[in-house]
């Protein structure tokens, strides 16, 4: 069941503007690293016009051959130009799967869930394109790996 909630477009509004581009590119990455790497979403991400960085709690260093896997696959998802829709619920009818854990305090009964084709779904008041296929180019920039942390950094940027 869809809902409209004026507190929530409120939020919409009030949030920094992003670069929907990368920010969508950040929902694609999220996902995939769960897939291919059975881990949570990104802990921290800063995500940026120029430059975007997102780090992920892994149980081991991927190699080489996933690092460009990585790479191969966000373009592939890019280039089915998948559909990027909106749709409000009630938070006690959030679909099974989707993590309402990284929610503020303050947000609303309604929120809203931000999906890409059938690949990912969580709740998102960022801004986004209206399909993958708008995002552009995944540059990899680089990877960095914090052995003790177990923390696997991605920095990478969205050619237009």
């Amino acid at each position: 069941m869809a809902f409209k909630s004026h507190d929530y477009d409120d939020q919409l509004e009030e949030r920094e503007v992003s670069f929907p581009p990368a920010h969508t590119a950040e929902h694609l990455l999220n996902q995939l690293m769960k897939r291919m790497f059975g881990c949570e979403r990104s802990y921290n991400a800063h995500i940026e016009r120029k430059k975007s960085k997102m780090s992920f709690r892994l149980e081991r260093k991927p190699t080489r051959q996933e690092e460009k896997e990585i790479e191969r696959e966000m373009q592939r998802l890019i280039d089915e130009d998948l559909p990027v829709t909106f749709e409000y619920v009630r938070r006690d009818e959030v679909p099974e799967g989707v993590s309402l854990d990284r929610l503020p305090d303050d947000a609303s009964d309604i929120l809203r869930l931000v999906r890409i084709g059938d690949f990912d779904v969580c709740p998102c008041i960022g801004k986004h394109v209206r399909s993958t296929g708008q995002i552009g180019r995944f540059e990899m920039l680089g990877t960095n790996w914090d052995e003790q942390e177990r923390s696997f950094r991605v920095r990478f940027k969205i050619v237009g």
